[in-house]
C-alpha cells in the first residue's frame, strides 16, 4: 500500500457539492463522499439534518436552503455525536438542536476528545475551524422517538437501534416516505466504525429496510433517489460491515494479534471496497474497534488524538 499519510491529512482536494430534490420539499446536500446534510421543508419552517463541521461550512448548506425556501430553519437534527456532523450548529442561531438522549450523553462523555481527534484526522473537513465556539449541546432530547411538525408535515425521528454509534437516529418523512439515515447507511463510501456496535448494526439496517423508503439520504455518498437505490445502499452497507466484522471475529477466534487481524481484514476488504471514499482512512479504526468488540468490549474505547496516531503507527507501520 502506498503511504498516504495519517488518516485523511493528505486529502486536500475540494469536492463538488450537489443539492438534489429527492421528494417534495426534501433535499440532499452531498459532496462526493464528504459528510451529507439533509433539508426538510414544511408549511411554516424547515429542518436541517446534520449541521456540518464548522459554522462556515454550515453556511454553505444555509445558502442552498435559501435558494429553495424563505421559511425559517427552526430545527437542526443531529443524527449522532461526531464532530464532523455537529460542530457547525452554531450557524443556526435561532434553531432548536435535536438529538437522542444517548447522543447527548456521548457528547458529555467524549465530545471534546472526539472533536480534537476528528480535527486532527481530517483538517479539510474543518474549514475555518477557528469559528467553532465549542461543543454543540442539544436543546431538545428524546429517549427513542419524537415527532416534529413543520405545519402539516410530520418528521418522525427514531432511534431504531445501535449501529454507527450507540445514539444514531433517523428522520422519516411519512407523507413522502423519505428517510434521512445519517451514517447508518453509506453509499460507495466506507463506513466509519471506530465507535460502532457491529453485532447490533445489521438488525438496525433490517429495521431501516422495512420502511421500504422511496428515497434515502445516506451519511456519505450520493442520494438514493429510488426504492431500488435505497435497497442497494442498505445491502452495500450490510456487506461492508459483514465482511469486515466476519474477518476480524475470525482472527480473534484464531488468536491473531491486532496487526495480524488488520492484514487479514485488508485481504478480505480490498477487493470489494478499496475504491470507496475514505476507505484507507477508516480501515485501521474499523479493525481496532471490531477487534475490541470481538473480544467482548461492548462500549467503544474513546478515541483521542494521541490514541489515533499510536494505533495508526502500530497498524500501518
Amino acid at each position: 500500500m502506498v503511504d498516504k499519510g495519517f488518516a485523511s491529512t493528505a486529502d486536500t482536494a475540494e469536492k463538488k457539492v450537489s443539492f438534489d430534490e429527492i421528494g417534495p420539499g426534501l433535499y440532499a446536500f452531498t459532496a462526493e463522499g464528504d459528510p451529507n446534510s439533509g433539508v426538510i421543508v414544511g408549511d411554516n419552517a424547515a429542518m436541517v439534518v446534520d449541521a456540518q463541521a464548522t459554522p462556515v461550512m454550515a453556511r454553505a448548506v444555509i445558502e442552498r436552503v435559501r435558494a429553495v425556501t424563505d421559511k425559517p430553519i427552526k430545527y437542526v437534527l443531529l443524527t449522532h455525536y461526531h464532530a464532523v456532523r455537529v460542530l457547525g450548529a452554531a450557524a443556526y442561531a435561532d434553531a432548536e438542536i435535536l438529538a437522542s438522549e444517548t447522543t447527548r450523553a456521548l457528547i458529555a462523555e467524549r465530545g471534546r476528545e472526539d472533536m480534537d481527534s476528528e480535527i486532527g484526522r481530517f483538517p479539510r473537513l474543518f474549514r475555518a475551524v477557528e469559528t467553532i465556539p465549542g461543543l454543540t449541546w442539544p436543546t431538545i432530547t428524546f429517549a427513542s422517538e419524537m415527532s416534529v411538525w413543520l405545519g402539516r408535515r410530520e418528521v418522525r425521528i427514531s432511534h431504531i437501534g445501535r449501529g454507527h454509534t450507540a445514539g444514531d437516529v433517523i428522520a422519516h418523512v411519512p407523507d413522502a416516505n423519505v428517510v434521512f439515515s445519517g451514517d447508518l447507511v453509506e453509499y460507495r463510501s466506507a463506513c466509519y466504525c471506530g465507535d460502532a456496535h457491529f453485532t447490533d448494526w445489521p438488525a438496525t439496517l433490517a429495521r431501516l429496510a422495512a420502511f421500504n423508503a422511496q428515497a434515502l439520504v445516506p451519511g456519505r455518498g450520493a442520494a438514493l433517489a429510488s426504492p431500488d437505490k435505497v435497497a442497494e445502499g442498505i445491502a452495500m452497507t450490510r456487506d461492508f460491515l459483514g465482511t469486515l466484522y466476519g474477518s476480524v471475529r475470525d482472527s480473534v477466534a484464531r488468536g491473531r494479534s491486532l496487526k495480524e487481524a488488520f492484514a487479514a481484514a485488508r485481504a478480505a476488504m480490498d477487493p470489494k471496497f478499496a475504491s470507496f471514499a475514505i476507505y484507507e482512512h477508516c480501515l485501521p479504526f474499523n479493525v481496532a474497534r471490531a477487534y475490541d468488540e470481538a473480544k467482548g468490549i461492548d462500549w467503544p474505547v474513546i478515541w483521542t488524538a494521541a490514541r489515533d496516531r499510536e494505533m495508526w503507527a502500530a497498524l500501518q507501520g
